[in-house]
């Protein structure tokens, strides 16, 4: 089993998406993935355009109807092998927090970024390195994602690495969000499913 923990504010809009996008797409694995929030709401469910985003993306309705945020603490950061920030700003607080976590800390999509420059050759190599144990493989195919910092060409713009918030805002900025989120997510459900499966 590896963990997966998703950031971002108040862990009712973003960081609940993608923790129920990975929990779906990734079930054949059973990972264990959850959410938290730099500054959180106590025990507050998904807002309605956040679960009907979900529902529209294939997420039962129960998993994003029982969803309640909880606030990012020490103890959120020591386990994950894999940590995805909504925004630059939620990573630099993860690394505030946890300065150990530095390397398998990314915003989603600078994860998918990097993911995107990794062959599937490479995160297979990686990962066969931590022989049966899931979280050993999962954890190497992270640092085989990692080491592409400083190699891949960063954005035009640094804004291309954040999810935008839209909370609070119109539908089409939720579209918008999730038009970033889910992308994102695709790759890494790509490094996951290689990680766990490649001999």
């Amino acid at each position: 089993m590896f963990e997966i923990l998703t950031v971002c504010t108040g862990n009712i809009c973003r960081s609940p998406l993608a923790e129920t996008l990975l929990r779906t797409r990734l079930a054949p694995y059973h990972p264990l993935v959850h959410s938290a929030g730099t500054m959180g709401l106590e025990s507050a469910p998904m807002t309605p355009e956040a679960v009907r985003l979900a529902l529209g993306l294939g997420i039962a309705q129960d998993l994003a109807a029982n969803h309640r945020s909880r606030y990012l603490t020490d103890a959120e950061l020591r386990s994950p092998d894999l940590i995805l920030a909504m925004s630059r700003e939620h990573r630099r607080r993860i690394v505030e927090i946890a300065p150990g976590r530095l390397r398998s800390a990314f915003t989603v999509r600078e994860f998918a970024r990097l993911a995107a420059d990794t062959s599937d050759e490479q995160i297979a190599a990686a990962s066969a390195t931590g022989g049966v144990d899931g979280r050993a493989r999962a954890r190497a195919a992270v640092a085989a994602v990692a080491a592409q910092r400083g190699m891949s060409a960063p954005p035009a713009d640094p804004g291309d690495d954040d999810v935008i918030d839209p909370y609070r805002r119109s539908w089409e900025t939720y579209q918008l969000s999730a038009s970033q989120l889910v992308p994102a997510v695709d790759q890494v459900v790509r490094v996951m499913s290689i990680a766990m499966t490649a001999r």
